[in-house]
């Protein structure tokens, strides 16, 4: 059975065009990538966890806020990998700041082999974008999750 994990598609309308709220992962070696290297919030559903609930788990641990609201299952979208994202859309509340993101953290060795630990955001950053825009900042294998949401808010072309 594939690896699972749940995320959540956030989203703005801004002039009745929807933009999405995208993360930047942490840790050296994202930190010189741009294009193709942003997600959705989204990591591992754990052992009997609820899909849903792993996906708001997840958002918060890499945004520091609570996402609430209307939950409307996306789909489920394989990842080049072969692991399975299932995938809700939600709508942003009006509060939610990008520039207040504050990330759990891990740690790794680096640089590799020198025996030091650091710690590293899981996210450095987090930005809204138009739809056409994250097509081109977001990961290749999540790109048909912005053309479904598109889809389920009647905006798709």
């Amino acid at each position: 059975m594939p690896v699972r994990s749940a995320g959540l598609l956030i989203y703005r309308l801004c002039e009745t065009r929807p933009e999405v709220l995208l993360v930047h992962p942490g840790g050296p070696f994202w930190a010189k990538k741009d294009e193709g290297a942003w997600s959705i919030p989204k990591g591992l559903i754990e052992a009997g966890e609820d899909e849903l609930s792993a996906a708001i788990r997840e958002a918060q641990e890499e945004l520091g806020v609570e996402i609430q609201g209307s939950f409307a299952r996306l789909g489920e979208y394989r990842q080049r990998g072969g692991k399975v994202v299932v995938v809700w859309s939600v709508e942003a509340d009006a509060a939610l700041d990008v520039e207040t993101v504050r990330s759990a953290e891990f740690q790794i060795e680096w640089p590799p082999r020198s025996g030091r630990i650091q710690n590293f955001p899981e996210v450095d950053r987090a930005g809204w974008f138009p739809i056409a825009e994250a097509e081109i900042k977001i990961l290749k294998g999540q790109v048909a999750m912005l053309a479904d949401l598109a889809r389920q808010l009647g905006q798709d072309q």
